[in-house]
């Protein structure tokens, strides 16, 4: 299971620019063929569930054609989608504030996603209980809701708060309905999959963000009925997360052969995160593993009955611009 990023994208995949054709110059065009990626996705999995919700991770540029805070608004794309995550809005530099200049260019953009009818989920980095206490106040005070993660591997349910922030025993049928979130995409310290589902169905969180797989075991639809429902009452959302910026070779649809003799759209593996590897995302090759057929990703999260997906690598587009 990746872990979670811990300097910036564009940063870390200047290490590796040879490694795929590019030209170094600014094309906005690698903007707009993630938001297609993403209309695309969301319109495929419409068609299966109309209530299917879609929340990009980092990729708050594209809210804006110029990429701008004050830009014209990306209307088909803020349509495709639900909701935007963003990591490290207040806390997540070695549980360090965030710098203000970073903080504030982010909240710019948030603001242009709250004003679009948009949710905004924030996961905040940090340990200590003053830290925590104040990422919570700080995100509710601005109308996002937020996740403080004690650490980054995002393997564990915090022991603090000892309940969620704002919780609640109120039906959630919609992203818009939700107050709280558990961000939890790395099982592997649960023992089973019966233990990891045990202790989510033990929680009052509104929206649980996981990965589909417990090790290569997909949960099945029954896993997935059962985390529906809060301990305390009240029925809950059940997100899927998902990488479409990074091929990662511990999924399924990983071929042995892809190392020797990589496909066309597979690029070079990340140095922070070995067996993840980028990938040009507009291509049709590696869309269809994504979405729009039977065999998809995307498609076996539906089918497991899940209410929604978290797409990771977003703002892959940085490394191609």
């Amino acid at each position: 299971m990746r872990k979670i990023k811990e300097i910036s994208f564009l940063a870390l995949f200047s290490l590796i620019f040879f490694s795929c054709d590019v030209d170094g110059s600014f094309d906005p065009v690698y903007r707009q063929y993630m938001r297609d990626f993403v209309r695309g996705i969301s319109a495929y999995a419409r068609g299966i569930n109309n209530y299917f919700i879609v929340i990009p991770q980092n990729g708050h540029k594209l809210l804006t054609q110029d990429g701008e805070p004050d830009g014209e608004p990306s209307s088909a794309y803020i349509n495709a989608i639900n909701g935007v995550g963003r990591e490290e809005l207040f806390y997540g530099y070695d549980d360090m504030p965030t710098p203000t200049s970073e903080r504030d260019s982010m909240i710019e953009f948030l603001d242009v996603a709250l004003g679009s009818g948009l949710k905004v989920q924030v996961i905040d980095y940090c340990a200590t209980k003053a830290k925590v206490d104040d990422s919570y106040a700080r995100n509710s005070g601005r109308g996002y809701i937020s996740f403080a993660a004690d650490h980054r591997e995002l393997d564990d349910i915090p022991a603090y708060p000892p309940a969620p922030y704002s919780e609640n025993d109120n039906d959630i049928s919609a992203l818009a309905q939700a107050k709280n979130f558990l961000y939890l995409i790395n099982p592997s310290v649960f023992a089973s999959s019966a233990d990891f589902i045990n202790a989510l169905a033990n929680t009052d969180y509104d929206v649980l963000i996981i990965d589909l797989f417990y090790e290569e075991t997909a949960l099945t639809p029954a896993d997935v009925a059962l985390l529906k429902s809060k301990a305390g009452g009240g029925s809950r959302l059940v997100i899927a997360y998902m990488s479409i910026g990074e091929a990662e070779d511990y999924r399924y649809y990983w071929q042995s052969g892809w190392q020797a003799d990589p496909p066309s759209w597979l690029c070079a593996e990340n140095p922070a995160w070995p067996g993840n590897y980028l990938v040009r995302y507009w291509d049709n090759s590696w869309q269809s593993i994504i979405y729009g057929n039977d065999d998809s990703y995307l498609k076996k999260i539906l089918d497991a009955g899940f209410d929604g997906v978290y797409l990771d690598i977003i703002d892959a587009y940085e490394y191609f611009e």
